[in-house]
Order: structure tokens, then sequence, then C-alpha cells
């Protein structure tokens, strides 16, 4: 395995987040992230020869509550600890930028790896306004 470097907020490129999830989320629609990634208190990549192998974006209520969002690995390099190196780093850098909530909404079977990763489970309300 190549060695996975992290980074914190880097220039990524819109092709180089829809390359991403387009291997790792079934039906990917490319999308335009600058209006996202501009928004957000911070982001995660993971690199692997350069090439972007992992990312999480943290979005914030503007005081102290951050949301994790898009966790995403390289279809090539999942189960290789990448997804938990992204979210402890995300977590420190929220950590320093006086988060004090980090929230967290996740499939069933996402639940093994969230607790590895410090998160407790919590009841949670979901809508969802497309019905």
């Amino acid at each position: 395995m190549s060695e996975i470097v992290i980074r914190i907020s880097p220039a990524v490129t819109n092709n180089a987040l829809n390359d991403l999830f387009a291997t790792a989320w079934d039906n990917h629609v490319s999308s335009d992230f600058e209006p996202i990634l501009s928004r957000s208190l911070l982001y995660v990549c993971a690199y692997a020869d350069e090439g972007l192998v992992g990312y999480v974006n943290v979005a914030w209520d503007g005081g102290i509550h951050g949301f994790i969002l898009d966790t995403t690995v390289h279809a090539d390099y999942q189960r290789q600890g990448i997804g938990r190196k992204v979210v402890e780093a995300e977590i420190a850098a929220s950590r320093a930028k006086g988060i004090e909530w980090l929230h967290v909404d996740y499939e069933p079977h996402l639940e093994t790896f969230y607790k590895a990763c410090g998160f407790r489970h919590t009841a949670a309300g979901l809508l969802n306004l497309k019905r």
C-alpha cells in the first residue's frame, strides 16, 4: 500500500472529488463541490501517490456543533484504515477550531466503524423533504 498523506482543507478540484465519489457511491451524479467546500468548517483529504483516495467534510452551525458529511474512501482503497484516518484527522481539526459537539448520521452497517472512531449511538430524527 502507498503511503497515505492526510491534508486539512487542501485545494481540491471538482474532477478529483467526482472521480473519488464515482468509485465509492452507487449512482453518483457529477457535482460542483465549490459551494459546499466554501461553506464548510473544514474538510479532510487523503492522498496516495498524489491521487485523492479519501475525503470527509465538516459542516457547522457557526458555533460549537460540527456535522460530519460524506465520509468517502476510493473503492480500491477501502478496508485499509483510510476512512478512520480521515475521520480521526477531522476530529482533531474540529477540536482545534473550537467544536464541542461533533454529529454524524450513518446507516446501521456503519455503526461499528463510527463506534471505533469514538462516536456513541444516539437517537435522531430525519425527514426527507423530497417526498
